[in-house]
């Protein structure tokens, strides 16, 4: 079956090249032009991935990301801006986006962040199906698993790849696909401090210069999730100059006196 891209776009020309272009990668597009209509759709019917634009007639694009973000925490989103419009981008990465592009954009590029979006969606689906195939089995056999834990643990903080969930202090923190991705990336390497460039090659699967901001927003969207004050992070911490890191001390559990 193929994979499905709503395109929220209100320049028909712009999003029949989309769908064209999209079409080759043997994905199928549908295309909404109005605001209104385009939330019902998004949120009614079920796609691999929305490329959303941020101005559209009626209600806005950021509007649209917020609401579907909310009903739909893993849902991918890609936003389209304008090249002068920074503070669309900056809104829409900080209200959920996974993703920005700025118009104009090439062919080539679009085809490979979406395969990229695409990759990720396909991935939290097959460990989806594994957790509902390993559950099944369990209820089967009617034994309690002994599995071994798949995923995780760096002091206080879990990531459980069998269930997509993260946990810190015993809490379940909700995450968007991308922003599980990314801690899920930092706990793989606890400690090692990366650059954006190698954030967005590593967990974007992409690098292109001037596209710092997805990562500076998913972090900061991490941050707020996690940590106790945003303004003196513990968890993840700025290396000036360099980049992000992961201080594997700030998830550890305070020491008994």
């Amino acid at each position: 079956m193929k994979d499905k891209i709503l395109i929220i776009e209100d320049e028909i020309d712009i999003a029949k090249l989309i769908k064209v272009h999209l079409s080759e990668l043997d994905l199928h597009c549908d295309i909404c032009t109005q605001g209104e209509p385009a939330l019902q759709q998004a949120l009614t019917q079920e796609y691999q991935l929305i490329l959303l634009d941020v101005m559209l007639p009626g209600i806005s694009g950021l509007d649209i990301c917020r609401q579907v973000r909310q009903a739909k925490p893993l849902q991918s989103i890609i936003m389209l801006t304008s090249k002068t419009s920074e503070i669309d981008r900056v809104l829409g990465l900080e209200l959920g986006a996974d993703d920005y592009m700025t118009k104009p954009f090439s062919i080539r590029e679009l085809q490979a962040r979406v395969r990229s979006q695409l990759r990720r969606v396909h991935a939290i689906h097959a460990k989806n199906a594994d957790q509902y195939n390993s559950h099944l089995k369990e209820k089967s056999t009617q034994k309690e698993s002994n599995q071994q834990e798949q995923g995780v643990r760096i002091g206080q903080l879990h990531i459980d790849h069998r269930y997509h969930q993260v946990t810190y202090k015993n809490k379940a923190i909700n995450l968007t696909a991308t922003e599980f991705e990314l801690i899920d990336f930092f706990c793989q390497h606890p400690d090692q401090v990366f650059s954006r460039a190698q954030l967005l090659d590593g967990v974007w699967g992409y690098h292109h210069n001037g596209y710092e901001h997805t990562v500076n927003s998913h972090i900061n969207r991490l941050r707020s999730k996690l940590e106790e004050n945003c303004n003196e992070p513990q968890i993840i911490q700025t290396v000036w100059g360099v980049g992000y890191k992961l201080n594997s001390a700030g998830v550890m559990p305070p020491m008994a006196c």
